[in-house]
């Protein structure tokens, strides 16, 4: 993914299929945000955020003298400094919602990927079945609105949108069982900033 402006202070350390930092690689597309985005081989991370980020790991963003790490953190700094367009509600109540569901997207979906990844083929299996049982479970969720539990795209959606692309990755096949899940993935993939946040290496995860 090339850098999108030269001039800009902002830089963004990311992997280059890492779902985390694809998150955060959605978020500054969606919000037009210009960041230098170097991505990194995994044997180089350490050496190089080591003066940044004491655990070596991508996401790490840069912002004059400012070094974040944590994709949940990265993109609340980036919604609260480029307010528009919003990504989290505005009244407390709706906010603590967002960040609630946000939490069950990453116990629920993103705590499986490790197994997934890096597990045995039983563990990987597990995890697998896991997944693909709990997604179609929740496919009414994804029913309700354009986007998942709101008509504006938010913090969820940038959260999923990487997820639920790599779903080939994983061999997780829905197939007719989630019509919803698979329409706002069409939604979603068909965005202009989602196709501006994809690394050529997470192309290819999809035909």
């Amino acid at each position: 993914m090339a850098a999108v402006n030269k001039r800009s202070v902002m830089t963004l350390f990311s992997g280059a299929t890492c779902p985390y930092c694809h998150r955060v690689r959605f978020v500054l597309a969606e919000k037009g945000i210009s960041a230098d985005v170097h991505l990194l081989e995994s044997d180089r991370q350490a050496e190089d955020l080591a003066d940044l980020n004491p655990y070596g790991t991508v996401p790490t963003l840069v912002d004059r003298d400012l070094a974040l790490y944590d994709s949940r953190i990265i993109i609340e700094y980036l919604d609260e400094r480029f307010p528009h367009p919003p990504l989290m509600p505005v009244d407390p109540v709706s906010r603590a919602k967002a960040r609630l569901a946000l939490y069950r997207i990453e116990q629920d979906w993103y705590g499986l990927l490790g197994d997934l990844e890096n597990g045995t083929k039983g563990v990987a299996d597990k995890a697998r079945k896991a997944l693909r049982e709990s997604l179609i479970a929740s496919d009414e969720l994804f029913h309700q609105a354009e986007f998942f539990l709101s008509e504006e795209l938010s913090v969820m959606d940038c959260a999923l949108a990487p997820l639920l692309w790599r779903l080939p990755r994983y061999g997780v096949d829905l197939r007719d069982q989630a019509p919803a899940v698979q329409e706002y993935c069409d939604r979603l993939f068909a965005r202009d900033s989602f196709q501006q946040s994809l690394t050529e290496a997470e192309r290819t995860m999809r035909g």
